[in-house]
């Protein structure tokens, strides 16, 4: 995959890494944040999570469930929940298309990262992702050890 000039100027703040492991990705959308002021601190010094979050569609509304962002430590009395409910922010048409493949065809929302944009903004990049079984685990793994085996042999007849 080539990245267009547009991906280049992000500034990554979380990623799930194992997200492509776990999961079949059938389509990425992209979704805005709405955050607090602290918590938007707290992501300039890089302390979020959304190792094991995902998202879900409730009354109409997407919500983003289970990430961390970590209390920001120059804040006074008031202080975030660190693992609330985020709400995410898509256009009308999107969340449609969202909510039935989560309802019909029994897919899941899995956060892949979570960045700054160009504009300084933070936009969370969304999975809409089936789960794998352990034998598809298995398979990916076969291939890639072989991959990187061939590779090898390659390397050392040539």
């Amino acid at each position: 995959m080539s990245t267009s000039s547009k991906e280049k100027n992000h500034r990554v703040l979380a990623a799930n890494r194992r997200a492509r492991y776990d999961y079949e990705v059938h389509d990425e959308i992209e979704c805005g944040v709405a955050l607090l002021g602290s918590e938007v601190k707290s992501l300039r010094t890089g302390k979020a999570t959304i190792a094991e979050s995902y998202a879900a569609v409730e009354d109409g509304e997407l919500w983003l469930i289970n990430s961390s962002i970590a209390a920001y430590a120059n804040t006074g009395a008031f202080r975030h929940d660190e693992r609330r409910k985020r709400k995410l922010l898509v256009r009308r048409k999107e969340l449609a298309k969202l909510w039935s493949a989560t309802r019909r065809e029994g897919l899941t929302l899995v956060p892949l990262v979570m960045y700054f944009n160009g504009a300084g903004r933070v936009k969370i990049k969304l999975a809409v992702a089936r789960g794998k079984k352990r034998f598809d685990k298995r398979q990916v793994e076969k291939r890639r050890d072989w991959g990187r085996e061939k590779a090898r042999l390659l390397r050392q007849s040539g």
